[in-house]
């Protein structure tokens, strides 16, 4: 594994085990607060965007077609967009202040950043 990939893939192998591990614990420790809240979907849109881009980090680290560069600032956006996003949402979700509903979607311009340079890589005619 190159230099690149290797903090990429500890990244993505720490998301992808705390989305799990959150996934879980909302579904068995916090279910009757979430409930009561009535923010067990927002719980679970945390954890489904946190999976899905430790996956997609993942993913990231077999491009071989990918400059370096791009692939480090990739996998920025994502894993900051992940924090942001999923992290706000969780802290919502909990009765956090509402001061972090902003965070939210700045979170989201990170996880779609990454996707427009997937994009611009995959037309340029890099393959993963």
């Amino acid at each position: 594994m190159n230099s690149c990939t290797r903090p990429i893939a500890l990244t993505a192998g720490l998301l992808g085990f705390l989305g799990v591990a959150l996934g879980a614990f909302g579904a068995h420790a916090l279910k009757d607060i979430l409930a009561a809240r009535g923010s067990t979907d927002i719980w679970h849109t945390a954890v489904l965007y946190q999976l899905v881009h430790s996956v997609a980090l993942l993913a990231l680290c077999g491009w071989r077609e990918m400059p370096v560069g791009l692939q480090k600032w990739t996998a920025r956006c994502w894993a900051g967009g992940v924090v942001l996003f999923s992290g706000s949402l969780y802290w919502l979700a909990l009765g956090g202040p509402k001061f972090l509903g902003p965070v939210t979607p700045l979170g989201g311009i990170g996880l779609l950043a990454g996707w427009v340079l997937v994009v611009a890589i995959a037309s340029k005619g890099g393959r993963p």
